[in-house]
């Protein structure tokens, strides 16, 4: 590839191939079985064939359809085992690979926005990409002055790929129904969209990057990698070596789980505190498990700008839901929008459909797991159950949005790591009004 195919119609025709070749599959899989092959065998290998078209279609357009793949990853631990076990390393490969762009369109990218003497500033320079993302891949290099440098290059045409592919996504539900059932790719595919003109400014997660590293500079539990140099399309930053978090969650011992979850949740949540923004993309490609304990934090393209810190009714709502305060939660979610004015709902109700999902900051310990994971996306998303009817009545207000995709991304994350932390230490720690504080008597 030269660079990211621009046209609309050649991309649409690329996506629209996926369903198509999962109806061929599955009737040449039903003539397979009628032949006399076990069906099991035979949903195994159509399921298989599926996911290796998946990947290379999506790592071929990268863009917008591979930035949805990367998303849906996240979210593999809430499928049952039986769907979600041809899906998982397809779609984990999507959170740091895909096919790599020649070197001649990478150093065409570099001479444009770093000047045509831009190897001058290297003292070596990788023509083969050391990882691929959706909007870019990267490159290990040697700056002039001897650090190891990661070279993140956008792709020429990210940004028409991005909308063309993000549109034909939203219209395509069909497509994700048997690509990954269970899943609304609309608030996904409507969130994505929103965040585009940010994610394709190099500059501006340059900054983001540089006051995360900053803030954390010195950190015993995190790392972030400085920024050495950037321009619109092209972000150096120090070079850090490290156990990507997919190869935990394949591999890793427990130990390791525990740690990388740990720290994700406390990176995540004493962001806003200790930065005014919230890291907003926390799929496994973008953390590292360090030789020395620290998680390091990469790519910073996607972060939700909290200048006052996470809002402040979300601890008191969380203390006085786990309390049992019925009332009290639903008056709260009525004021933040989360309950329309003109929706009728009963408190306890409403409490019942809550109450499952804070079981993780209700322990003292939890361990966070698949079956869990999977457990609760069947009592919210089973017409047949309570909680369905009730999660009909909620709103997500615009304000919550970046927020709630943290928080579930987190999640889907831990459960993937199958992490055991005191998760709600890490809230009485980082969560404004989680903890009551006593008031200080006045002094006469």
């Amino acid at each position: 590839m030269s660079d990211l195919p621009r046209r609309a119609v050649t991309r649409t025709a690329k996506l629209a191939g996926l369903p198509l070749g999962y109806a061929g599959r599955a009737t040449l899989g039903l003539g397979r079985r009628l032949g006399g092959r076990p069906a099991e065998l035979v949903a195994a290998e159509v399921q298989a064939r599926t996911a290796a078209q998946l990947f290379r279609v999506l790592g071929e357009l990268k863009g917008g359809a591979m930035k949805f793949g990367q998303a849906m990853s996240v979210f593999e631990a809430a499928l049952p085992e039986h769907l979600a076990g041809p899906y998982r390393e397809t779609l984990t490969r999507l959170q740091e690979s895909a096919p790599p762009l020649p070197a001649r369109t990478v150093h065409a990218v570099l001479a444009k926005q770093l000047g045509p003497d831009w190897r001058d500033l290297f003292a070596s320079f990788d023509d083969k990409p050391a990882a691929a993302a959706s909007i870019g891949q990267v490159h290990r290099a040697t700056w002039a002055d001897g650090r190891a440098v990661a070279v993140k290059v956008q792709y020429p045409g990210a940004g028409a790929a991005l909308i063309s592919d993000l549109n034909q996504l939203g219209r395509m539900s069909r497509l994700v129904g048997l690509l990954v059932p269970g899943l609304d790719a609309k608030p996904l595919v409507a969130e994505l969209k929103s965040r585009i003109a940010e994610e394709l400014d190099y500059e501006l997660e340059a900054r983001s990057q540089q006051a995360f590293a900053t803030a954390y500079d010195g950190d015993p539990d995190i790392r972030v990698p400085h920024v050495v140099a950037s321009a619109d399309q092209v972000l150096v930053s120090e070079w850090v070596d490290g156990v990507p978090l997919s190869r935990i969650i394949a591999s890793g011992t427990q130990d390791q789980r525990d740690r990388a979850g740990l720290l994700l949740a406390r990176f995540l949540f004493s962001g806003p505190a200790r930065v005014g923004l919230l890291h907003a993309d926390p799929h496994p490609g973008n953390f590292r498990l360090l030789d020395d304990g620290r998680l390091c934090v990469l790519d910073f393209g996607a972060v939700n700008r909290l200048p006052d810190g996470l809002p402040p009714v979300i601890g008191p709502l969380l203390r006085a839901a786990i309390a049992g305060r019925a009332d009290v939660v639903l008056a709260g979610l009525r004021e933040q929008g989360f309950v329309r004015p003109s929706i009728d709902i009963d408190a306890q109700r409403l409490l019942d459909y809550l109450a499952p999902g804070l079981e993780p900051v209700r322990a003292k310990k939890f361990r966070f797991s698949r079956s869990w994971l999977r457990s609760q996306a069947i009592r919210v998303a089973d017409p047949r159950s309570p909680a369905y009817s009730t999660g009909l009545h909620l709103n997500l207000p615009p304000d919550y949005l970046l927020i709630h995709r943290v928080t579930m991304g987190t999640i889907g994350v831990l459960c993937q790591l199958e992490a055991e932390a005191s998760w709600a230490g890490e809230l009485r720690t980082w969560l404004p009004g989680f903890v009551r504080r006593r008031s200080t008597p006045a002094t006469p």
